[in-house]
Formats: structure tokens, C-alpha cells, sequence
């Protein structure tokens, strides 16, 4: 079956009964050019492991296969799962994983992968990666999605930007984040009521020698920061911090300043009382 054929993927559902779940982010990507914007995107030239989740029927696992590259997909729908394999002829590169991505990532099952290639699922995207990246060390280090606009932009948001909020700060953390190209509606089946982004995230290794305190601190107080981020950060950390700025104003930078000063004083602070 041609995955990009939007008559044989309908053809399919027909005949098998199949109705594709929106809650589940179910819209199949049916545009030859997006298909190999996003391959080319993951500019993995040498064949390497690849994770993939929410591969639907196949599309992109078909196009990273025939690349070379080994293929452990995560699929929640059971019907799908139990197709893939079958559909591909249970190729010995492909692993297909039948369940919650968000478990597997919990259970370290996607600790490892040189690479993250996936159509995500509207709903449960920003969760996916959000949960991915808090795996550190052992995240990919190259990861294209497609994802929704809006969550494109905030991914990919400058200190500044009204776009600007804690889903891009934290993935700045450890990733340069590039728009890569914008994918129109029209070209999955079913039709989203939303445009669609190509993002490619590189791993920067800027930020390797963090320590877990201070990563921690960082994750605390970018958290706590947003969550209140109308207000200007010395009344969000009245006593702590003077300034007139707001969350999303600070760099990433400047965010880890602050962390591990933090992180710091909390140590000396833990050691003064033992």
C-alpha cells in the first residue's frame, strides 16, 4: 500500500473497519515532500537507531527503513501496532512496542536511541517530549517532530518572545531548536483543524556538566517562575531575587545563574545543619 495516497489509505480504513481516533492524534501524514523533508531533517547519514512513536500505519517507519536505520516504534492503538510488523513483513531492524509512549519513557525503554523521528500525536506531544528530555543523559541526539504550529513556536521561542514558556526553556536546555518547515492541513488524512511544523532539536553538550542539583534547581525554578508569569520575578521570589523582569524575558542563561547559585547556597545550607 502507497502511504502516501490519500485514496489507498482511505481504501484501507474502509476495509478494515478502521476509524481514525482524533483523541489519539490519529492524522496520518499522506504528503510524499513532507515525508522526505522530514527524513532529510534527521540528517542521519550513516544508518543508527532510531525511536519513533505514534507511527500510525507506517509512513515514516517505511521511509526510515528503507534508509537503513534499525526502528523501535511505540504505538498506542492496538490495531495499528499489530499491523505495522505484519504490513512490513516483520523486518529484523523493526521492533514494534504496543502501548503508552509516556510508560515506556518512564520504564527507561527509550533511553538510548541516537535519534527520535515522529509524527507526534496532537494531544500528547509537548507531554512526550517534555517526559524524553528529562532522561538526561541518556536522550537522543537529534530529534525531528512534527508537531503543531503553535507548539513549534514555543519549542523554538527566544527569551523575549510572548511565545516564550517553560516546554521551550527547558528543551533549550540541552537542544538548539530549528523550524524546519511548515506543513499544511491538507496534507494528512484525516484533516487537522491546525497547521503542522517540521522542528529539528540537535543536541549542544553545552550544558553536560550541570549537576543534578543544579539541573533540579533549574527545572524548580523555571517551573514556579511561569507558573506565575504575569508577575515580575521579585515578588515571584520575594527575598531571593531583585528584578523587574519576567519569566520569560531571562535567558537560559541567566536562568542557570540563578540555579546554581541556588543550588549552592542549598547545599552550604544543608551542610551547616548536619
Amino acid at each position: 500500500m502507497n502511504l502516501t495516497s490519500p485514496s489507498q489509505v482511505k481504501a484501507w480504513c474502509i476495509e478494515n473497519g478502521f476509524h481514525p481516533n482524533r483523541t489519539l492524534g490519529q492524522n496520518f501524514l499522506i504528503d510524499r515532500n513532507a515525508l522526505d523533508d522530514i527524513l532529510d531533517a534527521a540528517g542521519l547519514a550513516e544508518p543508527t537507531s532510531v525511536l519513533e512513536i505514534g507511527p500510525g500505519l507506517g509512513v515514516l517507519t517505511e521511509g526510515l527503513l528503507a534508509r537503513g536505520h534499525s526502528v523501535t516504534a511505540i504505538e498506542k492503538d492496538p490495531v495499528l501496532a499489530d499491523r505495522l510488523a505484519a504490513a512490513l513483513g516483520s523486518p529484523p531492524a523493526l521492533s514494534v512496542l504496543k502501548g503508552d509512549a509516556l510508560e515506556f519513557i518512564k520504564d527507561g525503554a527509550c533511553d538510548g536511541f541516537r535519534a527520535l523521528v515522529s509524527n507526534l500525536p496532537y494531544q500528547a506531544g509537548t507531554r512526550i517530549l517534555m517526559e524524553l528530555i528529562g532522561r538526561v543523559p541518556a536522550i537522543p541526539e537529534t530529534m525531528v517532530v512534527l508537531v503543531q504550529t503553535e507548539v513549534a513556536e514555543r519549542l523554538a521561542a527566544a527569551p523575549g518572545s510572548k511565545t516564550r514558556g517553560l516546554a521551550g526553556v527547558w528543551m533549550q536546555l540541552d537542544y538548539d531548536v530549528t523550524p524546519v518547515r511548515a506543513v499544511k492541513a491538507a496534507c494528512f488524512w484525516p484533516r487537522p483543524e491546525v497547521g503542522s511544523t517540521v522542528v529539528r532539536m540537535t543536541r549542544h553538550h553545552r550544558n553536560d556538566a550541570l549537576t543534578p542539583a543544579v539541573r533540579e534547581t533549574f527545572h524548580r525554578l523555571t517551573k514556579q517562575a511561569f507558573q506565575h508569569r504575569r508577575k515580575q520575578l521579585g515578588t515571584i521570589f520575594k527575598g531571593v531575587v531583585e528584578s523587574t523582569a519576567r519569566a520569560e524575558e531571562l535567558s537560559n542563561e541567566d536562568w542557570l545563574g540563578l540555579a546554581e547559585v541556588l543550588a549552592e547556597h542549598d547545599i552550604q545550607e544543608g551542610n551547616s545543619e548536619t
